[in-house]
């Protein structure tokens, strides 16, 4: 997570943590709650890869925007859910409409 981008203009911050071509839809599928691993790739569009998926949770993993709970159990289950810092971008628009300006 990047140090003094939060706290300041929303939309400013969102360009700069919300990096990525699926990071908005992502949050915008977590924002009705906590979602498993492959059912959020079952919700992507057909070219999204199971990497591609990977890599973009990673990175709204590190900027805390989302939280990755994984359950010690066989077969193995993790669930993704917004943070408190991505849930600070519903009151916005950015996430709750799946993007910015629709």
């Amino acid at each position: 997570m990047r140090k003094g981008l939060f706290g300041k203009c929303p939309y400013v911050t969102s360009q700069k943590v919300l990096t990525g071509k699926w990071s908005i839809y992502i949050m915008y599928l977590l924002s009705s709650g906590p979602v498993r691993f492959n059912e959020l790739l079952r919700r992507m569009p057909k070219d999204m890869t199971h990497t591609t998926l990977s890599r973009q949770l990673k990175t709204l993993e590190d900027e805390g925007l989302i939280v990755r709970k994984e359950y010690g159990q066989i077969p193995p289950k993790v669930e993704y859910m917004l943070s408190g810092r991505g849930e600070s971008f519903l009151p916005y628009g950015i996430v709750r409409s799946g993007g910015m300006g629709q």
